[in-house]
């Protein structure tokens, strides 16, 4: 069964940053695309940054690029998200996902997963 542990959120000033880690289990990168997905209050959830499972694709939201970059780790199967330079608008509950892919697609929607990481609280104030 895949689990997906998020950590690392909280609450920082507009300026900080904040690296988020995503803890998969049951799944391995190889053969599941991931993404960051954050949803503000009274806010679709909308992607932040999305993967294949080879990490050779990355797109990420207009909004955060520059300031926003994703990692993995392989041998700790876990993903992370250094945020940069945080805004207060960027101020949401952030996720991470996954699903199983047989190819190297990306995956745009939060529809598009199957497996949700708890997601974390990450407040920017200014």
């Amino acid at each position: 069964q895949v689990q997906l542990v998020v950590t690392g959120g909280g609450l920082v000033q507009a300026g900080d940053s904040l690296r988020l880690s995503c803890a998969a289990s049951g799944s391995t990168f190889d053969n599941y695309a991931m993404g960051w997905f954050r949803q503000a209050q009274g806010k679709e959830r909308e992607f932040v940054v999305i993967w294949s499972r080879s990490g050779n694709k990355i797109v990420y939201t207009e909004s955060v690029k520059g300031r926003f970059t994703i990692s993995r780790d392989n041998a700790k199967n876990t993903a992370y998200l250094q945020m940069n330079s945080l805004k207060p608008e960027v101020t949401a509950v952030y996720y991470c996902a996954d699903r199983f892919t047989v190819d190297d697609s990306l995956y745009y929607g939060h529809p598009d997963y199957t497996y949700w990481g708890q997601g974390t609280q990450d407040t920017v104030s200014d």
